[in-house]
């Protein structure tokens, strides 16, 4: 008996058994040949661990590059995933996707593995999924902030701290750095709220039906006043300034820190001395520097259940309305996939954010980019109406995690306070989900960088045709077309002259190019906008837009063989053999 079970459980970690390949979503007839459990979050080590084992299985596929390290060391990997069978990585539309900007904010780097197993677990049985990954190179970087992530897995901490880098920063100015972070008082792992008991003398009394729950005593003239005071963080005064967990570890931000309308430290805090400052964001801005091929952006943080694009301020302006009607269609096919999610403009519908990532890979790159708030609390709920009262996240606790999420109230000896208690939620609880709607948040952002992935510029030659003009002169019209929703080049990119405009190239032996340009009627080839040098190889700083054709003449003379092409930097080039006699 015991060895038909291992037999059996072998046959399902191999993908034997009788199952199809592929693991597309549905329930039954597919195995994964790589097993990974999506119901649990993984430590920095882990995360490498997984993306390795996918290398290992598909190691034509997934290639790795270390492009730096951040400031305590720990490596800055980069995950590319190409199919070399057609082409190398930066000859193909590329769609660079990270995680984990902010240390705390840690479900990111598990979406950015499922993208990968998700991509190579259905190749060759899902042909969308093959033509994507035939088509288009991935750079996938997990942990923006290794640091902030190690320290929130393997310290005590909150749900929202450990969000900083760990370069140490004198946040109080008292020149001192890290001196007096939250402390661990009951060494249970978690850093969780202090209150004390003042009869009659507090601001808040205990929920009569959940003594859990502390209720604030609104203010009234009749003297009417709490049991309960709440003193903050777990913590003590640790540097004696009378003050508590002032001066935590580390002190900046790296989603704070990029060229886009940077401000320093006393505008937008955690912005650094100047822009790229940290380690890590001047590792990624090199990368994608050096990878001009990029044409799509996906960086995710959580909570809020957002899908969010630029500007970061209201300074910036406007975006320019051919790259909205881009950002709009896939924002709006988001919301229909992200139960919750809303589609927002950063700071109209959020607030500033001066030197984001997103806003610079495209305000200062021209890649359409976005970034996702992973997690909303309303998934709870069956009918989304949840709300984030403690009343609330008491009874999803009590009925759905049989109350493990909450460390309960129990008392301890203060040195400043004196007899207190401790309690409130875990660190894992609030800013990302329950093990059971782990694998469902994952799934849905992971497809939404899919959708925007197969949105990335696919540019075909449409149709050529020769025609006879006077003795040996022939003119040589080409359509070219960009089947996909995004540009060759966005608006943008082509107003500010960001990277390199398209080119359209004419070569052939035994023909002489007289002249070239771009046709401005389909109807009448007349109308031409003539180049006034190199004919044979057109320059277009606005390249082709999405879904739109782009219609060429050239007239040569001679007879002979022509190769017509299209080269451009956020695409495959193409290029088709025509006969000119």
């Amino acid at each position: 008996m015991v060895l038909a079970l291992f037999a059996t459980a072998l046959l399902l970690t191999q993908g034997g058994g009788g199952q199809e390949p592929g693991f597309p979503g549905t329930a039954t007839g597919k195995a994964p040949k790589v097993e990974i459990p999506w119901n649990r979050l993984y430590d920095y080590p882990e995360i490498y661990a997984h993306l390795d084992r996918l290398m290992e299985t598909w190691p034509e596929f997934v290639s790795m590059t270390v492009i730096g390290h951040s400031t305590e060391n720990r490596e800055m990997r980069v995950y590319t995933l190409n199919n070399p069978a057609t082409g190398a990585p930066e000859d193909k539309p590329a769609m660079w996707i990270d995680g984990n900007v902010h240390g705390n904010e840690v479900q990111g780097g598990e979406v950015v593995v499922y993208t990968a197993w998700y991509l190579l677990e259905n190749y060759g049985s899902n042909p969308r999924v093959t033509e994507l990954l035939d088509r288009a190179a991935f750079y996938l970087l997990p942990m923006v902030n290794p640091d902030g992530r190690a320290h929130w897995f393997n310290e005590a901490h909150s749900a929202s701290s450990s969000r900083t880098g760990y370069r140490p920063i004198d946040n109080d100015r008292d020149g001192v750095a890290d001196e007096d972070p939250p402390n661990d008082l009951d060494g249970d792992g978690h850093i969780v709220s202090m209150r004390k008991y003042v009869p009659g003398e507090g601001t808040h009394r205990l929920d009569p039906d959940d003594p859990r729950v502390m209720v604030r005593v609104p203010a009234n003239d009749k003297g009417i006043r709490g049991d309960w005071i709440l003193l903050g963080s777990e913590g003590i005064d640790d540097d004696g300034d009378g003050r508590i967990n002032e001066d935590g570890l580390g002190g900046y931000d790296m989603n704070r820190a990029w060229p886009s309308f940077w401000q320093p430290g006393h505008v937008q805090y955690g912005a650094g001395p100047y822009p790229l400052y940290w380690p890590e964001t001047r590792s990624i801005a090199r990368f994608l520097y050096e990878h001009p091929n990029v044409a799509a952006v996906q960086s995710f943080h959580n909570a809020g259940g957002m899908i969010l694009r630029g500007p970061g301020t209201e300074g910036f302006g406007s975006y320019p309305a051919a790259d909205v009607r881009v950002f709009d269609e896939l924002g709006e096919d988001g919301e229909k996939m992200l139960p919750f999610y809303r589609y927002m403009i950063i700071w109209k519908d959020l607030y500033t954010v001066f030197g984001g990532f997103a806003t610079w890979t495209y305000e200062g790159l021209g890649i359409i980019s976005f970034t996702n708030e992973l997690w909303v609390n309303r998934r709870l709920y069956p009918d989304g109406r949840g709300s984030r009262s403690n009343a609330d996240r008491h009874f999803f606790d009590d009925a759905l995690l049989m109350s493990a999420g909450f460390i309960d109230w129990h008392p301890y000896e203060h040195p400043l306070y004196g007899s207190i208690e401790i309690g409130g939620f875990r660190k894992d609880v609030g800013r990302v989900p329950p093990t059971f709607l782990i694998e469902e948040m994952l799934h849905r952002n992971a497809l939404f960088c899919l959708k925007h992935a197969e949105a990335m510029p696919q540019v075909v030659i449409e149709k050529v045709e020769v025609t006879p003009i006077e003795g040996a002169v022939r003119a040589i019209d080409v359509i070219f077309r960009n089947e996909r929703p995004i540009p060759t080049r966005t608006a943008r990119a082509a107003g500010s002259k960001i990277g390199a405009p398209d080119v359209f190239t004419i070569t052939g032996q035994g023909l002489e190019v007289l002249a070239g340009g771009f046709r401005s009627d389909r109807f009448r080839p007349e109308r031409i906008e003539l180049a006034e040098r190199e004919p044979e190889r057109l320059l277009r700083e606005t390249g082709i837009g999405g879904r739109r054709e782009v219609r060429v003449r050239w007239f040569v003379r001679g007879t002979g063989t022509a190769t017509v092409g299209w080269e451009g930097e956020k695409g495959a080039n193409v290029s088709e053999v025509v006969e000119v006699r």
